[in-house]
Parts: structure tokens; C-alpha cells; sequence
């Protein structure tokens, strides 16, 4: 009888380290099947502190859209567009951007150009870096938390911004 327990107790410790493995497969093999080539993405993020070099901008919010393709496993190409308010401006924004992702972890690495587009008679070019994490949901939607750089073409010191953006990923 003792010997019988012991049996059925190791027989239920290994389908436990079973279970818990093929889970871990699962969330490895999932998450990265969705940075492979000829994935979709559609994201929107937002971000409502943006610290610029500028004295009279320093909080900002802004809301941006992005739909691109992979182009090759873990290589995204999107094109963005967003809007973007402060106290004293509004402005619009267009860019085409490209991410890596690191498909063991989840996390990537961006950078693009944008156009940005202040009055008639003011417009920027800005060359946006960015490091952020792909936190899966399910299978397809990611919440996506990002720290960015944007370096100014047209006036470095005053329209440049260092800023943290919270996004939303849908991949199919």
C-alpha cells in the first residue's frame, strides 16, 4: 500500500511538470509566431509626458496610430500618424517607421522618420528612437509600454523630446 501512494504521488508530481512546460511552450512558440514575416500590425498609443528641452512645452499629449507588415521575422515596417497638443500648439504627425523584435522576450527596438506638420509656416522633420516591451494579452493583442527619443531636424534644442508612451499591438 505505501509503495502504491508513492507511485501515485510521483505520477501526479510529473504530470504537473508536464502541464507547467507545455505551458511554457506554448507562451514561447505564441508569442513568437506573431514576429514572424508576412504578420500584421495595427496599434494606437498614448502618451502624456513628453519633457522637451523647450521651457514653455514641457507636457504634452499625444495619440498616435500605426498599421505596417513584417517585412521578415522580427523586422517590422509601419507607417504612423497621430496628433499632438500642448498648451500653445497643435500639430499632426506622419512617419514610416521600422521595429526589431527580439523574439525570445518580447522586447524591441524602433526608430523612423516623421514628418510633423505645427503651422503653415512650421513644419519639422524628427528622427524618433525608441525601446519598449511587447506584453502579450492573448494570442493576438499586446500591451505595449515604450520610453522614446525624438531628435529634431529643424530646431534641436528647442523641439527635440525624451517621453514614455503606453500602446496597444493587434498582430494577425
Amino acid at each position: 500500500v505505501l509503495n502504491r501512494d508513492k507511485t501515485q504521488n510521483n505520477n501526479k508530481t510529473m504530470k504537473k511538470f508536464i502541464a507547467v512546460a507545455a505551458l511554457f511552450a506554448m507562451i514561447f512558440t505564441g508569442a513568437s509566431a506573431q514576429f514572424e514575416a508576412g504578420t500584421k500590425y495595427i496599434g494606437a498609443s498614448l502618451s502624456g509626458l513628453s519633457l522637451q528641452y523647450s521651457s514653455n512645452e514641457r507636457l504634452r499629449f499625444n495619440l498616435d496610430g500605426a498599421a505596417g507588415l513584417f517585412v521578415s521575422d522580427g523586422l517590422l515596417v509601419y507607417a504612423n500618424f497621430g496628433y499632438g497638443h500642448t498648451r500653445y500648439t497643435d500639430d499632426v504627425t506622419a512617419g514610416i517607421n521600422g521595429r526589431y523584435y527580439f523574439t525570445q522576450n518580447g522586447i524591441f527596438l524602433g526608430t523612423g522618420a516623421q514628418f510633423v506638420h505645427y503651422t503653415k509656416s512650421s513644419n519639422d522633420l524628427m528622427v524618433p528612437v525608441e525601446i519598449g516591451y511587447a506584453f502579450y494579452l492573448n494570442h493576438y493583442l499586446t500591451v505595449e509600454p515604450s520610453v522614446y527619443y525624438k531628435m529634431s531636424m529643424h530646431d534641436f534644442s528647442d523641439n527635440s523630446s525624451v517621453g514614455l508612451k503606453i500602446g496597444l499591438g493587434y498582430y494577425f
